[in-house]
C-alpha cells in the first residue's frame, strides 16, 4: 500500500458505502459494498488475513480507493449492483451476471395485489424496485416492513390459512380491497425512501387515537411505530441511490468534454426494436444522477409501422417532447440516442420541431463511437479534455466522431445507458410480439368473437395458458359450447 492511500483510509467513515478500487491507471478494477466502510475496506490491506488468490491478485494491483456513503445497507447494495453494471470491473465477475439480480414486484392493478421476488422484471404494468444482489437482505427487509404494512406475500386465491391475517401479517378481508390498496401505497413509498415522514405521519395518527380514547387502534398504531424503528436499526428500505453527484468521474469528465453547462443531472436513453417493421416500439430510458431511474422509464409503440429506424426515431422524439410530456416528465440535461449519424439527425430534427435547445448525442455500436453533430447538438467538444482521456476525433462535413478508450469512464457510462434502453425496447418488443401471435391463432378460432377472445386472455394470460387449461377451467370461463370448440380447434394445430 502506498503512502498515499494509507493516508486516505485513515478517513474512512464508520457508515454504510460503495467502495471503489482502483489501479495505477485510474480505472476501477473492483466495486464492493460495506455495512462499515472504515472496517471492511482496511480489510484488504491486513496482511495476516488469509486471502484466496483471486483476492490476492487484486490487492496487488490496488493503487487508490474511493468510496460514497449511503443512508443505509440497503442503498449500499443498490448502488453496488449499478456500479458494477456501469463500470463492469474485471474482479467482478461473479456479480456481472443479471441473473444475480432480485426486484421486489407489486401488481396494483390486481384487485388483491402481493407482494412479491422476481429475477426477471417483465413489461407488464406492475411496478419494479431494485435491482438488488443481495436476495437474503431484501427479503429480510420486507419481512419486517410487513409487520408494519401487512400484505399478500402470494395470489389471494393460494393464500391458505388465516393465520398470517390473525397475526397481522396480511390484510383483514372484511376491510375491503380499498383500504389494503392504501396501506400497499404507504409500503411503496416506504421503499421510495420516505421513510422520516410516514414514521411521523403515523405516530400523529397514534396521538389522534389515544386523544380520542380509541386505545385499540393507538395500541396498534404504536406497535407498528416500534416495528419501523427497528426495521430502521436493522436495514433501511430504498428503491434508488443517493450517490454524491460530485464523486462520479464519468458525469465530471462528460461536462468537460461536451462543455455541458451543468452536470446532466438527468440523461435520456432512447432505442427502437422490432422485426421487420412490425410492432414497432421505442423505449426511453432514465439515468438520474448517473444511475437508472426505473421509476421514469417510458415506453412508445409507434402510430405507424416502419422498417425505418431513422422515421420510428423521429416519431418517437416528436412524442417525448410534445408539450404535454414536456410538462409531465421535465426536460432532460442530455439525450443519448442509440445509433449512429442517420437515427441522430432524424432525433435531432424532431427535437428542432419543438423548439427545444438540450444536447444530444449519439452512441454509434461498432466502434463505440460518441456522434456530435456540429450544427444541431449543442455540444462544444474540449479537445484539451479529449487530450487528457487519450481519444481522438474524425470529422467530416456534418459530423463529428469521437473515440474514446473503452475502459473510460465516459463510455461505461454511455454504454450502460445504450444497454438499458436496448434491453427495455426489446422486452416491450417481446411482449407485444407474443400478444399478437396470441391474438392471431385465437382470431382464426371459429365461433371465437373478440369478447371471448380478450376473456381467455384476461383469464389465462397467453395462447400458453389456454392451451394448458384444463377443461373444467375452460368452461368455468366462456361456458361448455365455447370451451369445446376451443378444445377442438388448439387440438388440431
Amino acid at each position: 500500500m502506498n503512502t498515499s492511500l494509507e493516508r486516505k483510509l485513515k478517513d474512512l467513515p464508520r457508515t454504510p458505502g460503495v467502495y471503489f478500487h482502483k489501479d495505477k491507471s485510474g480505472e476501477i478494477i473492483y466495486v464492493g459494498k460495506a455495512a462499515v466502510l472504515k472496517n471492511r475496506v482496511r480489510q484488504y490491506f491486513q496482511s495476516a488475513r488469509a486471502f484466496d488468490a483471486k483476492t490476492i491478485a487484486l490487492v496487488s494491483e490496488i493503487d487508490d480507493t474511493d468510496w460514497v456513503e449511503t443512508e443505509s445497507e440497503i442503498d449500499a447494495l443498490f448502488l453496488e449492483s449499478e456500479m458494477v453494471k456501469r463500470y463492469k470491473p474485471r474482479y467482478n465477475v461473479l456479480l456481472r451476471d443479471d441473473k444475480s439480480q432480485m426486484f421486489v414486484r407489486i401488481d396494483m392493478k390486481s384487485e388483491w395485489p402481493y407482494v412479491c421476488f422476481t429475477r426477471n422484471p417483465s413489461d407488464d404494468g406492475a411496478e419494479y424496485f431494485g435491482p438488488f444482489y443481495n436476495g437474503y437482505a431484501v427479503k429480510k427487509a420486507l419481512r419486517y416492513l410487513r409487520k408494519v404494512y401487512p400484505h399478500y406475500t402470494k395470489p389471494t386465491e393460494k393464500r391458505g390459512s388465516k393465520l398470517d391475517e390473525d397475526l397481522g401479517l396480511s390484510p383483514r378481508r372484511s376491510d375491503g380491497p380499498e383500504l389494503y390498496r392504501q396501506n400497499l401505497r404507504k409500503l411503496i413509498s416506504y421503499i421510495k425512501g420516505n421513510r422520516v415522514a410516514l414514521a411521523r405521519e403515523m405516530e400523529t395518527d397514534m396521538k389522534r387515537a389515544a386523544g380520542a380514547h380509541d386505545f385499540e387502534r393507538a395500541a396498534l398504531l404504536r406497535n407498528k411505530l416500534q416495528a419501523m424503528k427497528e426495521l430502521q436499526r436493522r436495514v433501511m428500505f430504498g428503491d434508488r441511490e443517493f450517490l454524491d453527484i460530485s464523486k462520479d468521474k464519468a458525469l465530471a469528465d462528460l461536462v468537460e468534454l461536451l462543455g455541458l453547462p451543468t452536470v446532466p443531472r438527468r440523461i435520456e436513453g432512447f432505442d427502437i426494436s422490432h422485426m421487420g417493421g412490425t410492432n414497432v416500439v421505442a423505449s426511453m430510458v432514465v439515468f438520474t444522477n448517473g444511475t437508472s431511474d426505473r421509476a421514469e422509464y417510458r415506453k412508445f409503440k409507434t402510430r405507424l409501422e416502419h422498417n425505418d429506424d431513422f422515421f420510428n426515431m423521429n416519431e418517437t422524439v416528436q412524442r417525448r417532447f410534445s408539450p404535454k410530456n414536456v410538462a409531465g416528465w421535465g426536460t432532460p440535461d442530455l439525450v443519448v440516442i442509440d445509433g449512429g449519424k442517420g437515427q441522430l439527425e432524424a432525433a435531432l430534427k424532431a427535437r428542432d420541431a419543438h423548439g427545444v435547445r438540450v444536447p444530444f448525442i449519439g452512441l454509434a455500436k461498432k466502434q463505440e463511437q460518441i456522434v456530435i453533430h456540429h450544427q444541431s447538438s449543442n455540444v462544444t467538444l474540449n479537445r484539451q479534455k479529449l487530450t487528457e482521456l487519450d481519444g481522438y476525433l474524425d470529422v467530416t462535413k456534418e459530423f463529428t466522431l469521437v473515440s474514446l478508450p473503452h475502459s473510460s469512464h465516459i463510455v461505461k457510462l454511455l454504454q450502460r445507458i445504450r444497454d438499458e434502453s436496448h434491453r427495455f425496447a426489446v422486452s416491450y418488443h417481446t411482449v407485444l410480439k407474443r400478444k399478437k401471435q396470441t391474438e392471431n391463432v385465437l382470431e382464426d378460432m371459429p365461433g371465437i368473437g373478440p369478447a371471448t377472445r380478450k376473456k381467455l386472455i384476461k383469464t389465462f394470460g397467453s395462447l400458453r395458458g389456454v392451451r394448458q387449461a384444463s377443461p373444467e377451467e375452460l368452461i368455468e370461463a366462456v361456458g361448455p359450447a365455447k370451451a369445446a370448440v376451443i378444445q377442438r380447434y388448439l387440438s388440431q394445430t
